[in-house]
């Protein structure tokens, strides 16, 4: 069964646009250090899940394109690199602690502004509108997401 997801990037470092121009549209979703974001791609996600692709730490927070999961996870390689911000000396090839997805940009909307979707009352039990809720990627429900492609007039 197909499962739906928002991921956070921040633009400056990965926005729906640079993810649109990379080859395939396709980015290996690198960094992400927190294990419960971890099992999600590691144990839930499935090529072909929805994807809603969330700017965040930027002047204008929220949606700003649709994605699919395009990959199974697999170890990601910042994890042993030592000039990256993302190393990580507890990882080991043989032992990997930290997971990644690849995820292909299907195309930038009109940016669903965090304010916005905090007025829509469909949305009140959306994770990512949780008080202190830090997660970089959370499960979106199939009824959040046919609201949100519905906001931006888009097919469910």
């Amino acid at each position: 069964m197909m499962q739906y997801w928002l991921m956070k990037s921040e633009p400056d470092e990965l926005s729906i646009a640079d993810a649109l121009a990379a080859p395939g549209q396709t980015v290996a979703w690198v960094g992400v250090r927190n294990y419960q974001a971890r099992n999600f791609m590691r144990d839930q996600m499935r090529p072909g899940d929805g994807v809603l692709f969330y700017h965040s730490s930027c002047p204008a927070p929220g949606i700003a394109g649709l994605a699919r999961v395009a990959s199974h996870a697999y170890p990601d390689p910042t994890q042993f690199d030592p000039a990256s911000k993302y190393y990580d000396a507890k990882a080991s090839r043989a032992e990997p602690r930290w997971s990644l997805v690849d995820i292909e940009a299907l195309q930038q909307t009109r940016l669903l502004a965090l304010g916005e979707l905090r007025t829509v009352p469909a949305l009140a039990e959306m994770r990512i509108l949780a008080r202190g809720n830090r997660l970089s990627i959370t499960p979106v429900t199939p009824a959040e997401w046919r609201c949100i492609t519905g906001l931006l007039g888009l097919p469910a």
